[in-house]
């Protein structure tokens, strides 16, 4: 048990799944790390969908590991079921979803975190930040005691003044009737952060042994073996289907009935919901010409005959709820286990942080996960690691890592955060990317894994394989770049086979492979190479030279935006100076601080004409006001 008084390198407050990221990351990276939570009984809990990935959130998933996170190791070990979404469409939305047993990861990720040295962890609640002239040295807790530290990374959830909603019944919670955090919201208003009023809810669980699986599809898993984790070696294949059922028009007449007991149009709900995971009672609103929508029932572990109702998020009142279910093909005579609920709960408007995920009011302390606006745990792991190496790399007088938008989705998501802000619970879309193409499911660890190799969470070994993957990788391409094939029978008889157009004149077989009906392992077949090659390797090659056209063009697009990126903003610009820029771009421009012009061109806004402007400004040294 850490001794009050004790000094650390990081504390991290909140053992979610942004805390556990932060903390191992500090941990790995060399430095005393103190992790604090509410209950030692609830890490990485998943109060929502016991499910991990899915579109543009599986790539975080992909990426966290690729830089050395714990997610996609943990959900490799304790998942029940493991899909690729989007098989049908191209690789740049291909997008893994297993289904947690929700326990089970909660007591994997527990012992991670007891096994990693330099690593205490402790159950306890933090009431304040001590802060002295705007930089924070530590924490005091509702016990008492007091820990200090170089950093402080706060990873709250949706605990923050949290308040638990069912019809007209309001109390303060946390999720699933934890404790909530008001002290330490109150103290944050106290130290000047703006905080936004979001909310978030949750369907109902039922009673397995209740349910009538045959009036429902089935949904199996993927019967290749898949894995999050490029370390994962080991897979599990005996998986358990999940069940697909629907809303009719009895269900949506029901709802109809009972809106006015819906908190949302009763005005009991205040905080902001997330649009891309509305209600049923939204859905019904909103969509009023769907005549069905799709209800998943998902297993909620191997050990427990909880069934998580997917698409059916609802803070309808307990009775209510009950006879809802009973409106649903298959769930006609299901129990209830657990009553569905919304949450509220403060989030720091997130342009008060650096990219970095810094605070720009104090100093020192770091902030991720739904604290900062965002809904998911994918979301909340990916900042979660980002704000454990910057907190760390701080405590080693390191500059801080700060990711590309062509780098990873985790930047797409920091940089919407951090430059737009969110009105809303963010969600990661792939839409959001706009080089969706070099952002792919397949490719995390060649994008990602020298970063963290660099800032030490990927170990020797691991390095080591990776390098070796990227060298067979290029050789492969280079030896299908200079190999060629003739119009012989073998190859015109492959090529009829695959009903494709036969060939005139010799070919290279790097030209070859684009053809959409030719894949590697016809390239295989025409001209083997002299050593085997992998899976993995095999993939990346047929990947890169079949897109290789478009995958060009992004990369032109990346090297243009590179040159506004590198057009760094001195510290000494005042917007409120500058004459001729528009009084709303001088506005925001002074609320977010962009490091960047290239930052500063993606604040709604601020115009080309604005950034013209602040660009001749900056090459005046702000001597002379540049005028319009």
């Amino acid at each position: 048990m850490p001794t009050s008084g004790e000094r650390y390198d990081v504390i991290v407050i909140g053992a979610g799944h942004a805390g556990c990221e932060a903390a191992l990351a500090s941990a790995r990276m060399g430095c005393s790390t103190l992790l604090l939570t509410l209950s030692l009984d609830t890490i990485a809990y998943m109060p929502c969908n016991p499910s991990v990935g899915g579109p543009a959130k599986g790539h975080v998933v992909r990426e966290v590991d690729a830089l050395g996170g714990e997610m996609g190791r943990n959900i490799d070990k304790t998942h029940i079921q493991m899909r690729m979404l989007n098989t049908r469409k191209g690789p740049a939305v291909y997008a893994l979803r297993a289904q947690a047993d929700k326990v089970l990861y909660q007591q994997e990720m527990k012992k991670a975190l007891e096994n990693e040295p330099n690593l205490v962890l402790h159950q306890n609640m933090v009431e304040k930040l001590l802060v002295n002239d705007g930089v924070c040295e530590g924490v005091l807790t509702r016990t008492g005691a007091k820990y200090y530290s170089t950093t402080v990374v706060l990873t709250t959830g949706t605990y923050l003044r949290g308040k638990v909603i069912i019809g007209d019944l309001t109390y303060e919670s946390g999720p699933n009737n934890q404790q909530p955090s008001i002290n330490l919201a109150h103290h944050l208003h106290d130290l000047g952060f703006e905080t936004v009023r979001f909310k978030t809810g949750t369907p109902p669980r039922v009673n397995k042994s209740t349910v009538d699986t045959s009036k429902m599809e089935i949904q199996p898993g993927d019967e290749e073996p898949r894995a999050f984790s490029y370390e994962t070696t080991q897979y599990i294949t005996d998986q358990l289907p999940c069940w697909l059922t629907y809303t009719n028009e009895k269900t949506h007449e029901f709802i109809r009935d009972n809106l006015h007991r819906a908190p949302m149009y009763s005005g009991v709900i205040e905080g902001e919901g997330p649009r891309y995971c509305p209600s049923i009672e939204d859905k019904i609103v909103r969509f009023a010409d769907k005549n069905r929508h799709q209800i998943f029932l998902e297993p909620e572990g191997r050990e427990t005959l909880e069934m998580y109702v997917q698409g059916l998020s609802t803070s309808l009142p307990e009775e209510v709820q009950q006879s809802l279910l009973r409106t649903i093909d298959g769930l006609e005579e299901a129990e209830m286990m657990r009553t569905g609920y919304a949450i509220e709960y403060d989030a720091i408007v997130p342009t008060q942080l650096w990219p970095s995920l810094e605070t720009k009011r104090v100093e020192n302390l770091f902030t991720a996960g739904q604290i900062n606006g965002t809904s998911g745990y994918e979301e909340a792991a990916a900042q979660g690691i980002m704000a454990g190496i910057n907190a760390a790399r701080k405590v080693q007088q390191k500059e801080a890592v700060v990711l590309d938008r062509s780098q990873a989705y985790i930047a797409v998501l920091i940089d919407d955060l951090v430059t737009k802000g969110t009105n809303e619970p963010y969600r990661l879309l792939t839409s959001r990317a706009e080089y969706r193409l070099l952002l792919r499911h397949d490719n995390a660890d060649l994008r990602l894994t020298e970063l963290g190799y660099q800032v030490g969470l990927i170990s020797e070994e691991r390095y080591r394989r990776f390098v070796s993957k990227r060298e067979a990788i290029e050789q492969e391409i280079t030896r299908l770049r200079n190999t060629t094939v003739k119009p012989t029978e073998q190859v015109q008889q492959l090529l009829r086979s695959l009903q494709s157009s036969e060939l005139d004149n010799a070919v290279e077989l790097s030209k070859l492979i684009k053809r959409p009906e030719v894949k590697y392992a016809h390239i295989q077949e025409l001209s083997p190479p002299e050593k085997p090659v992998s899976p993995e390797v095999a993939e990346q090659v047929e990947i890169q030279l079949k897109y290789e056209g478009y995958i060009k063009k992004s990369m032109q697009q990346v090297e243009k935006m590179k040159k506004m990126e590198n057009k760094r903003i001195p510290d000494w610009v005042k917007y409120e100076e500058i004459s001729g820029m528009s009084s709303e771009a001088r506005e925001k421009l002074s609320r977010v601080r962009p490091l960047s012009l290239g930052q500063a061109s993606r604040i709604s806004g601020v115009n080309p004409s604005d950034l013209s402007i602040l660009l001749v400004y900056i090459e005046q040294g702000g001597h002379t006001h540049a005028s319009g």
